[in-house]
């Protein structure tokens, strides 16, 4: 009897309804005989999760067995490609897994010291950020992560964690070994030294203004804003009240303008791509719910869910986006059209990763 799979449906974005065959962990559709029925549906290329801390929680870097709980709710919510925006733990024992989904690494956080959540990253000046950054991107897949802003103790607020200077130097040095760059930013201020250094992607842009969107458009700046955590942003503005009342206030202002700052990005057409920013602490398995936001922020079905598949693979330079001949077999199946309903999401009929039916 063949080993082969084969699925019946309705292939997303291109609406074909085709057969789908998957041989040595590849699509083909070519029919092959004896090959195993195993879903009927609509078929979607492996949802993506481009800001994902696999081997990370609240505290710090987590055990190996902790690492493998996090992948595998993750696959089992349909995502197979996951981005890991920094991580302290080395995840690189999963690529030999062919049960867990594929990651790219963002190797580990770069921040000032006291400057960002203990145990996460490493806590370094700006004389020394090129040869950090050229450490993380020798040790990640083709980016590296900055900590762009976080609170300042001596001014009580959000400030930017680098000079001009040093972002320039740590850039150029990121992009002469062939990575990308991403930082985190809460606020408005570390934006337009990280634009003018030549920054590629920008977490979470919560203090995006239009003259700074107007910028992310013409330089090609990518979005990953992590729409579901922004919703801690009144904790976090409630934790640190006492001390930072200005910090607190900030928080604030940023959380409730929130959604008008990411629909402006979105019609004036910055790429936005879906995050959940799960590891820390929020938990992982969490894409549907964050496609389904980016959905409420004024995007299509189609333009949601494409930022969480074809064009967050296409982004990243991974092939199989749209499930063509000779693709990975890198795919979810569902019972019905999620461009019709985006909470079909959260119930995968199907997850087929590298060839093999795993949920």
């Amino acid at each position: 009897m063949s080993s082969a799979l084969r699925v019946k449906g309705t292939v997303l974005p291109s609406g074909e309804r085709r057969e789908l065959y998957v041989e040595a962990g590849r699509i083909t559709y070519e029919p092959i005989a004896g090959a195993e029925l195993v879903a009927e549906g609509w078929i979607v290329a492996g949802l993506v999760d481009a800001h994902c801390h696999v081997g990370l929680d609240q505290h710090g870097a987590v055990s190996d067995e902790e690492s493998e709980r996090q992948a595998l709710a993750d696959r089992d919510a349909g995502t197979l490609l996951i981005r890991d925006a920094g991580s302290a733990a080395d995840t690189r024992w999963i690529d030999a897994r062919d049960d867990l989904p594929r990651i790219i690494r963002a190797g580990r956080h770069l921040a000032r010291p006291r400057r960002y959540i203990r145990n996460y990253g490493h806590e370094i000046e700006p004389d020394q950020l090129p040869a950090y950054v050229a450490q993380e991107a020798k040790r990640g897949d083709g980016w590296v992560k900055l900590v762009g802003d976080w609170i300042d103790r001596d001014t009580g607020d959000l400030a930017p964690c680098w000079p001009l200077d040093a972002l320039r130097a740590g850039i150029d040095t990121a992009h002469a070994r062939g990575a990308r760059v991403t930082a985190h930013c809460f606020g408005e201020e570390s934006l337009p030294d990280l634009f003018e250094a030549g920054i590629d992607c920008i977490e979470h842009g919560t203090g995006l203004t239009p003259h700074l969107i107007e910028q992310m458009v013409s330089q090609g700046i990518a979005l990953v804003p992590t729409v579901r955590q922004l919703e801690n942003f009144p904790e976090y503005a409630a934790a640190g009240e006492a001390r930072f009342p200005a910090y607190a206030a900030r928080m604030r202002e940023l959380f409730d303008r929130r959604h008008e700052t990411l629909r402006a990005a979105h019609e004036a057409g910055v790429a936005i791509y879906a995050g959940t920013d799960a590891g820390g602490v929020l938990p992982h398995g969490l894409i549907a719910e964050e496609v389904q936001m980016l959905a409420d922020l004024g995007m299509t079905t189609a333009e949601a869910l494409g930022a969480a598949s074809w064009r967050a693979r296409a982004w990243l330079g991974r092939p199989g986006g749209n499930l063509e001949e000779g693709d990975p077999a890198d795919f979810v199946v569902y019972d019905a059209n999620p461009l019709d309903d985006l909470a079909v999401l959260a119930h995968p009929r199907r997850v087929v990763l590298r060839g093999i039916v795993t949920g």
